[in-house]
């Protein structure tokens, strides 16, 4: 039976992969690890509280002794990993948070699974570390550029950008360096259930409800791609098996 921990699994796009995971596998185990941040709302999992293979635990990913512990206690062999600080105005306002969080929480978690996985004599027999990361870390195309592909050099151009550009090198590293299973898959921007209204789409939806003026980027010639979450969760899925 796969153990799946899932970080960040009370945000947007990992509520919707728990949802969709506990549907599909119902067998698994699933836990959730979320620090409750501003975008994480345990309203989001109701639907799959009372599922007997579901646990919730609120903590941070940089405590890194703790996630050892609770990779060791539920015999977890694989990490699916959304934690992350992912708007890039505000990666502006306060970089250091993205750092912290994106960089060193990676970080953390590499090194809890390294000790477990690697190095303990209780290792599950496969595992899998799943880094979920963006197109954002190849920076920004033209009207006439090509798509970009698994061999686009990156080019971050804000610091969440970086910030998530970094955490797909350790990501990289820890495999090449230490052995780990990796994947990595960068998504284009998201949209649909349990999404936090700062982002465009919630965001415009709400204030086009409430009467308020629809907020323009720039000077309004930006272009997105744009992902249902729940084709994202299945490509995932498609990822790990």
């Amino acid at each position: 039976m796969p153990r799946l921990l899932v970080t960040g699994g009370a945000g947007f796009i990992g509520s919707n992969f728990v949802h969709y995971w506990m549907d599909r596998y119902p067998g698994d185990r699933v836990v959730v690890l979320d620090a409750l941040t501003y975008a994480g709302n345990l309203a989001n999992l109701e639907p799959v509280a009372k599922h007997e293979q579901f646990r919730f635990v609120e903590g941070n990913i940089l405590r890194q002794d703790a996630v050892a512990s609770l990779l060791r206690e539920e015999r977890i062999d694989t990490i699916v990993h959304f934690a992350a600080e992912t708007h890039v105005d505000r990666s502006i306002v306060s970089p250091k948070l993205f750092l912290e969080t994106n960089v060193l929480g990676t970080q953390s978690l590499l090194q809890a699974a390294r000790s477990i996985w690697l190095d303990s004599d209780d290792a599950p027999a496969n595992h899998r570390f799943h880094h979920i990361s963006t197109d954002e870390v190849y920076g920004s195309l033209g009207p006439d550029d090509p798509g970009f592909n698994e061999l686009t050099p990156y080019a971050p151009k804000s610091p969440y950008a970086a910030s998530k550009a970094a955490s797909d090198h350790l990501v990289r590293a820890w495999h090449n360096t230490y052995g780990l299973n990796v994947t990595i898959s960068n998504s284009s921007n998201n949209y649909g259930p349990y999404q936090y209204p700062e982002k465009l789409i919630p965001l415009m939806i709400v204030n086009a409800l409430e009467g308020r003026p629809l907020p323009i980027y720039g000077d309004g010639s930006n272009i997105r791609d744009w992902l249902y979450v729940a084709d994202h969760v299945k490509a995932i899925d498609l990822v790990i098996n």
